[in-house]
């Protein structure tokens, strides 16, 4: 049996953003895993998983058409994963076999809840890793990254890979995702392999190193929110607000510069520094959008932060899951503000950074 895992991820600036080819952001590999088994079958394969079995079905209305929306099903995630896998083992002459897949995950809530990590991210990485694996793919990270991209974009075509890209190289990254259009314009002119093989432009992935002084510290709100619905809803006013989304993108890719700067030069104040500074960009972001980045509870997750020195902000998409506090205090301060979350229900996950060798 071949077994792989995937780590989960956390935004920590650059949200929205990053998902425009060229503007940077920074994302964290965390001790979260989805894990993926898969063993030969014989007569049927089969495609398992504890954690969603009983995953509900979200859908909207177009006019008088019921639409099911699959991109927050993290079955569509494996199938489109075993799809271009198996696509790229044929281009390589590899012959295709049954096997039976399992599934097992981290990165939700005991009753089901997502936290925010990326899971689908994580269990299509893991699932492009198990598969690499079983058909003797030997698949470069980079080659991972690509083909995993290409699986989640047939689901989900409005992400910008970060959380793949942090499932796939660990630790913390600083990332630019590639021009969606060009590869939508490859994928349908040249083969798989053609595609993965080429450099994707504006695509940077690029490793840092958080100062040893600095803490990160994550707060659960304890409400799930959807990435691709909040995405929709940015996409929406950046068609009718093109003057506030381009003084945000600009504003944001300046402050991801200084940060990653700050990152290099092991500069515990100028990281904090910009994490405040990406929150006030968000705020702005959700005024002239319209869309609920920042809840009440995530809010409050912030000023308990503040109060206690550190720098806070809304981790990915906001609308609730997780937010993030950077700390340089003492071991005491840091315990004080962890009991000052727990007292106003936001829950502390116990995470650490997960660096890949």
């Amino acid at each position: 049996m071949i077994t792989v895992q995937a780590p989960g991820k956390l935004y920590i600036a650059g949200e929205y953003a990053v998902v425009e080819p060229g503007y940077p952001a920074i994302v964290v590999a965390l001790d979260q895993f989805v894990t993926v088994s898969i063993d030969k079958a014989y007569d049927h394969g089969t495609i398992n998983s504890k954690q969603y079995e009983e995953i509900p079905v979200h859908w909207r209305r177009h006019g008088n058409q019921l639409i099911i929306d699959n991109r927050d099903n993290p079955f569509e995630y494996i199938l489109s994963s075993i799809k271009y896998t198996e696509r790229y083992a044929l281009e390589k002459q590899h012959p295709l076999a049954l096997f039976n897949l399992n599934v097992n995950s981290q990165l939700d809530a005991q009753d089901g809840k997502k936290y925010g990590l990326g899971s689908s991210a994580a269990i299509t990485v893991a699932t492009v890793k198990a598969l690499s694996e079983f058909y003797h793919l030997h698949l470069s990270k980079e080659e991972v990254f690509k083909l995993a991209s290409i699986s989640h974009f047939k689901v989900q075509n409005n992400g910008s890979f970060g959380d793949i890209a942090a499932s796939v190289y660990g630790g913390w990254i600083a990332y630019q995702s590639p021009d969606r259009q060009w590869l939508t314009q490859m994928l349908a002119t040249k083969s798989l392999s053609e595609v993965i093989q080429l450099d994707w432009p504006e695509l940077n992935i690029e490793q840092l190193e958080f100062p040893a002084k600095l803490n990160l510290l994550i707060g659960w709100s304890g409400s799930p929110a959807s990435t691709p619905v909040l995405v929709d809803k940015i996409a929406v006013a950046r068609a009718s607000q093109q003057t506030n989304y381009l003084h945000f993108l600009q504003a944001s890719k300046k402050c991801l510069q200084t940060m990653i700067a700050g990152f290099k030069s092991g500069s515990s104040q100028i990281i904090k520094e910009q994490i405040t500074i990406n929150r006030q960009l968000l705020h702005q972001l959700a005024h002239f959008s319209g869309v609920s980045i920042e809840t009440s509870k995530l809010t409050r997750l912030c000023e308990i932060a503040l109060k206690h020195g550190a720098a806070a902000k809304s981790s990915g998409a906001g609308g609730g899951d997780c937010g993030i506090a950077v700390i340089d205090a003492s071991p005491e301060v840091e315990e004080a503000l962890l009991q000052d979350w727990s007292q106003n229900d936001i829950r502390p996950l116990n995470f650490n950074v997960h660096s890949l060798d």
